[in-house]
């Protein structure tokens, strides 16, 4: 064998290890001779032994096992959501009505509130309805009123692709859209004029019913002439322009880079080109990861989100969506402790972009993860 034919498949081994568990390919290895009888399940048995001596090694470091990754939300829910949720499921409306209001002119808190509400009533609405009946005119209990019919639509719809998703659910989704349409113009009719938030409700509507771009246009100015920097809605805005939606990737790139470029350092917005790039090779079957992620447009991204994310405040829990995104970019440009320290403050929540976009939101942030801790930590 030729000492370049070694080196190609060397370099095709190594190369392989990097789309392990990127949601599209497995692990490429250069063929094997036929083992013996016996031999694959002894081969299998000591792949996952050492597998498993890793993973053990990264959690005597002090990370989260497997086991116990939450894989539906991207941080600790604050304590006061959790009493608030757990009220109004006992029927205790006014807890919930107070929970919103203490977020006053927070926009993102307020909207982040509704949301926590909202899909409680998803499930059994019968506290909401007693709210409204007591008060007709609470623009609050009209707000989870409109989201909650989102919700509701969007669970009828499910997260499947297009084409697993059956006409009779898109149907329903329609109509279910509809009616929260109404909901949500409700709401906008009895909100505070400087309050965003019932427009911001009316954005994934939006791109369900497939407004036409004029149309959206106009909704979107609705939202930033009374929070200019809302990310929760710029976030939700830039699905729309996705080419899975109503757009394209330059349209959702376009929206995203305007919209960073308009953010002053700490603001956060930083978030959306990476969004867009996520988003733009998760759709791409031809892009793969350990080449895209490493193009100079993505590491300059990368550099500006990690540049607005030092000016945040510490206590901005709206920095979680980016530090998650950070953490996976980081790993693929081979940057491994800069990846380690995004995931020591994201650890123990995967609920979040990118992880739910892989099959398993597990294994892909596990192997992301392993790999960085065991480059920067074990066999450094």
């Amino acid at each position: 064998m030729t000492d370049k034919l070694i080196f190609v498949l060397v370099a095709l081994v190594i190369g392989g290890a990097y789309q392990y568990f990127t949601g599209r390919t497995g692990r490429k290895k250069a063929p094997a001779a036929p083992a013996p009888a016996g031999a694959p399940d002894r081969e299998e048995a000591a792949k996952a032994e050492k597998k498993a001596r890793e993973a053990a090694a990264v959690v005597a470091l002090g990370f989260v096992a497997e086991e116990d990754l939450d894989t539906e939300n991207a941080q600790p829910v604050p304590a006061g959501r959790t009493a608030a949720t757990a009220a109004v499921a006992a029927g205790d409306w006014e807890a919930g009505a107070a929970y919103v209001a203490e977020a006053g002119s927070d926009w993102e808190e307020r909207w982040q509130r509704v949301q926590a509400l909202s899909e409680v009533a998803a499930q059994d609405d019968a506290w909401l309805l007693a709210w409204q009946a007591a008060r007709p005119a609470d623009p609050t209990a009209a707000l989870v009123e409109a989201d909650t019919a989102v919700q509701v639509a969007w669970n009828v719809r499910g997260s499947q692709a297009g084409s697993r998703t059956t006409q009779e659910q898109f149907r329903l989704f329609h109509e279910l859209l509809l009616k929260a349409r109404t909901a949500a113009q409700e709401a906008q009719r009895l909100a505070d004029p400087a309050d965003p938030v019932p427009y911001v409700v009316e954005l994934p509507i939006g791109y369900g019913l497939g407004y036409p771009h004029e149309q959206y246009e106009k909704l979107w100015s609705e939202v930033v002439a009374r929070d200019p920097k809302h990310l929760s809605a710029h976030t939700s805005a830039q699905q729309y322009w996705s080419a899975k939606w109503r757009g394209s990737h330059e349209l959702a790139m376009d929206f995203a880079r305007r919209a960073a470029a308009g953010g002053a350092p700490g603001e956060l917005l930083s978030l959306l080109p990476l969004i867009a790039f996520v988003e733009q090779e998760s759709w791409d079957e031809d892009l793969r990861p350990e080449t895209f992620f490493r193009e100079p447009e993505v590491v300059a991204a990368v550099d500006a989100a990690l540049a607005d994310l030092a000016a945040a405040d510490p206590a901005d829990r709206r920095a979680v969506r980016l530090r998650h995104i950070l953490a996976w970019l980081l790993f693929w440009q081979e940057r491994d402790a800069e990846a380690v320290e995004q995931f020591r403050l994201i650890d123990g929540h995967i609920g979040a972009l990118p992880w739910i976009y892989a099959g398993s939101p597990r294994g892909r942030y596990l192997h992301a993860r392993n790999w960085a801790v065991r480059v920067t930590e074990l066999e450094s």
